[in-house]
């Protein structure tokens, strides 16, 4: 007996065609029906793997991954400044200047406690590995003055003869180092190092009459080259006392350019000018004038002999000058002297050459 057909509109709709056994998808499989085309293009086609999502890092974000710098290559010594124990600085045998003034050293000692050392300290590595200062000895004094432990320092690598130049070029440059001092190391340059007063002019950046002129001091006598480094004579004075060439006329006009300590005061008093000693020299060394001598009008052996009768006569001595005639034409008067002991001897002798008094 076959089964009815529903009657309900809606359940026949609902029932619709019914699927394919499973032996009628196999056999469709077989033909290459529904089944090969079921699987499209993406079967066809294989699609590339994902790309991984970019990673965005914030870099100020604590969790971020750093990766280290690479790092830089060291610099060299002479391209960085480095802070070195003052009292490991060795002193530069080239150094000029002899003498620091204690105020300005302490002034100078005051400011480096109270804002440090701007500008480093030049040195150079000597053979030993130690440090030789070149250019700022002020600067170190003042340093271990100050009680200031480290000291900034550049190095420079330069030879004997270079390091000497920039030390002596650095002092010769400043006012207060003395004529001496500064003769001194133009010295150094010349006698050391060979070099002539034209090639050190140049290599201070001074001019070579300024450079003689300068080694010329060194001349002077010593107690003389004392008195120009306590700046007690000028260097104009040193200039015009190498005009002369007795050392003991050299010491004796510096003497007196020197100024003296007012005793109430204290203060430098007098001491020639460099005009008032070149008008000094000028009339010490002044060719003598010859003049021509006077006709006596009594010849002098003849003046002697009358002398001698009038002395025998009034008993008493007696000078006698003759008068004298000149080459210009003036005449001067004859004297006639007669001592006398007392009033007495006065009276006697009056009355000898006939003069009466009342």
């Amino acid at each position: 007996m076959s089964a009815k057909k529903p009657s309900n509109p809606f359940l026949k709709k609902a029932s619709g065609a019914k699927p394919p056994t499973r032996a009628a998808l196999k056999s469709q499989q077989k033909r290459g029906g529904l089944g090969r085309m079921g699987r499209g293009l993406d079967a066809l086609i294989t699609p590339p793997p994902p790309a991984a999502p970019e990673r965005v890092v914030n870099p100020f974000s604590p969790t971020a991954e750093t990766h280290a710098p690479t790092a830089a290559p060291a610099l060299a010594e002479t391209e960085r400044v480095l802070q070195v124990p003052a009292v490991d600085i060795e002193r530069s045998p080239y150094q000029p200047r002899s003498e620091f003034a204690a105020d300005s050293l302490q002034e100078l000692a005051d400011s480096l406690r109270t804002n440090g050392i701007i500008q480093p300290l030049t040195c150079r590595r000597r053979a030993d590995g130690k440090l030789e200062l070149i250019c700022g000895e002020r600067r170190l004094r003042a340093a271990l003055l100050a009680g200031i432990k480290l000291v900034p320092v550049t190095v420079k690598d330069v030879d004997d003869a270079t390091a000497a130049t920039m030390t002596i070029t650095e002092n010769a440059q400043r006012d207060d180092l003395n004529p001496v001092d500064e003769a001194e190391g133009y010295r150094t340059l010349v006698s050391t190092f060979n070099l002539t007063q034209a090639e050190v002019a140049e290599r201070v950046g001074k001019n070579r009459a300024t450079v003689a002129h300068s080694l010329r001091l060194l001349e002077l006598p010593d107690d003389v080259q004392d008195l120009l480094r306590k700046k007690a004579i000028s260097t104009g004075h040193a200039k015009v006392l190498l005009s002369l060439d007795d050392a003991s006329e050299i010491r004796r006009l510096a003497r007196e350019c020197a100024p003296i300590p007012n005793p109430r005061t204290g203060e430098p008093e007098g001491g020639l000018t460099v005009r008032e000693l070149e008008r000094r020299i000028a009339r010490l060394h002044a060719p003598v004038v010859e003049r021509k001598a006077g006709v006596p009008d009594i010849p002098e052996s003849y003046a002697r002999q009358l002398a001698e009768e009038i002395h025998k006569v009034l008993g008493c001595a007696v000078r006698l000058t003759s008068g004298m005639t000149h080459a210009n034409g003036k005449h001067t008067k004859g004297v006639l002297e007669i001592d006398f002991i007392d009033n007495d001897d006065l009276d006697r002798v009056l009355a000898m050459i006939g003069v009466k008094m009342d």
